[in-house]
């Protein structure tokens, strides 16, 4: 598996799952009502708690992708979205086996609908990119590149 040891594949997956998620942030943020509205149609939270989720999310989401761009913190933030993305994943699920007929919410709060299934294919190959970007941090963690060597004491 060499395309795991080179650093440009993970590098990729990081900086695209980044702007994913601020991509998916941007809307969120920009009329946390009508998201609230799609986390409430769920029927999993309280409505006090459709309120809370749809205020922190969007900025949780923004954060965790501008971590991953930014290559800081990377491991916190990538746990961080690989952990959404199962609970997005186990409410989606949720909704297909209710029967609920509703939009996942992710990318935009009005317009044409994604079908959950789709969405829930689409959180999977997040998850599957997370794992990717994990997986790569850990071995670096392991064996850091070789950097050159720092030149000798002047005295020498």
């Amino acid at each position: 598996m060499k395309g795991m040891r080179s650093p440009i594949l993970p590098l990729a997956l990081r900086v695209a799952l980044g702007a994913v998620f601020i991509y998916a942030a941007i809307p969120k943020i920009a009329d946390p009502v009508a998201f609230a509205g799609s986390v409430a149609a769920y029927r999993i939270l309280p409505y006090f708690w459709s309120y809370l989720t749809a205020a922190v999310l969007p900025f949780l989401e923004l954060v965790c992708g501008v971590l991953l761009i930014c290559g800081i913190r990377v491991r916190s933030g990538a746990l961080i979205i690989g952990m959404l993305n199962l609970v997005f994943m186990v409410a989606l699920a949720s909704a297909m086996i209710r029967g609920l007929d509703i939009d996942c919410g992710c990318f935009r709060q009005d317009g044409s609908k994604t079908a959950p299934w789709v969405a829930l294919v689409r959180d999977a190959l997040f998850l599957l990119m997370t794992a990717v970007v994990l997986r790569h941090e850990r071995l670096q963690a392991r064996c850091p590149l070789p950097q050159s060597a720092p030149p000798p004491p002047a005295g020498e």
